[in-house]
């Protein structure tokens, strides 16, 4: 994509590899995106957006890409990505910015929010909604009350005894090509809570074997290669790191999101089909954690990479709340 350029940035003790397109001087929008993910799911967004006007910005987050990924596990919490981040903007003298995330990459712009409004203009977050922190249950736990040690988040955990070695799910992941592993990730779109028995791995999950059209084999390739220079170790850490989050999120408990959002969903991604998710969005509990959210949006007939699945509609919908402010 000859529009979109490429730098490598200093910060918080790492080098962060980041796509870029746009004025310097334009308003400016960074995106987050998730796992298995990388700058490249934003793609679509940087052009269509740049070309409106904007200034805009996807790093490959630590651990992910072309960005550096620290060796310990206890290194990807969401006050070290968010860490980052500040410190990018930082370097490039960006003072204020739109806020876009998905997948992991909303998780990060909720605290990101939560830790540093001063520096949000509005957010447009998509899948995952903010609940509010239980202050007795680690999430890890609960989602292995909820769905067994089968359920996806607790089957990329590992013990804590070997944080240094590669994990089970690694060496499930290695019985499958790289490309095999994206495919499966980007094209599912069954809503249930995906649980994963471990004689079965990620290798008995079904392929859709026509490719959809808005994914091309070309763009596996590419995720493909730097996953294979990379590994999938870096992302997972992020799950690995879910209740270390939670502990030193103590702090913040009861903090509410104070800057405005739009949230936006398929309706087939398994994060609104998670039992409760659907009734905690539209009947009144989301708004309470976020007080200034004025839109929410979901979209029919998609599933959970909304942003590449529906990259124009994504686009309009990003930039129909942004130029209000």
């Amino acid at each position: 994509m000859e529009k979109i350029n490429h730098s490598t940035v200093t910060t918080n003790g790492i080098k962060m590899h980041v796509a870029s397109t746009g004025s310097n001087s334009a308003p400016v929008i960074l995106f987050l995106h998730g796992f298995p993910d990388l700058w490249y799911t934003w793609r679509h967004q940087l052009l269509h957006l740049s070309a409106l006007g904007y200034r805009c910005i996807a790093p490959d987050l630590r651990g992910f890409g072309d960005t550096d990924a620290p060796a310990s596990v206890s290194q990807y919490t969401v006050f070290h990505v968010v860490g980052d981040l500040v410190g990018l903007l930082d370097s490039l003298s960006i003072g204020q910015v739109f806020l876009v995330g998905h997948d992991w990459g909303a998780m990060i712009a909720w605290h990101f929010c939560l830790f540093r409004p001063d520096r949000v203009k509005a957010l447009v977050n998509m899948s995952i909604a903010l609940f509010p922190r239980n202050p007795v249950k680690r999430p890890v736990d609960k989602y292995r009350e909820l769905f067994g040690d089968d359920f996806y988040i607790c089957r990329f955990q590992k013990n804590q005894i070997v944080w240094q070695e590669p994990g089970e799910i690694e060496e499930d992941f290695a019985q499958m090509e790289t490309s095999a592993i994206i495919r499966r990730f980007l094209t599912s779109r069954n809503p249930k809570p995906p649980c994963i028995a471990k004689e079965i791995g990620f290798r008995g999950l079904p392929v859709i074997r026509d490719m959809p059209s808005w994914l091309s084999d070309a763009d596996i390739d590419y995720y493909a290669s730097k996953y294979d220079q990379k590994g999938f170790t870096g992302g997972l850490n992020y799950y690995r790191c879910m209740n270390l989050s939670w502990e030193l999120m103590a702090p913040w408990d009861g903090l509410q999101i104070t800057v405005p959002v739009k949230f936006m969903v398929g309706d087939l991604d398994i994060t609104y089909n998670t039992p409760g998710v659907k009734e905690y969005i539209h009947n009144g509990g989301f708004k309470k954690v976020v007080p200034y959210l004025q839109e929410v949006v979901v979209m029919a007939g998609v599933a959970h990479f909304l942003n590449q699945e529906k990259p124009d509609e994504v686009s309009t919908h990003i930039y129909d709340f942004i130029k209000k402010f």
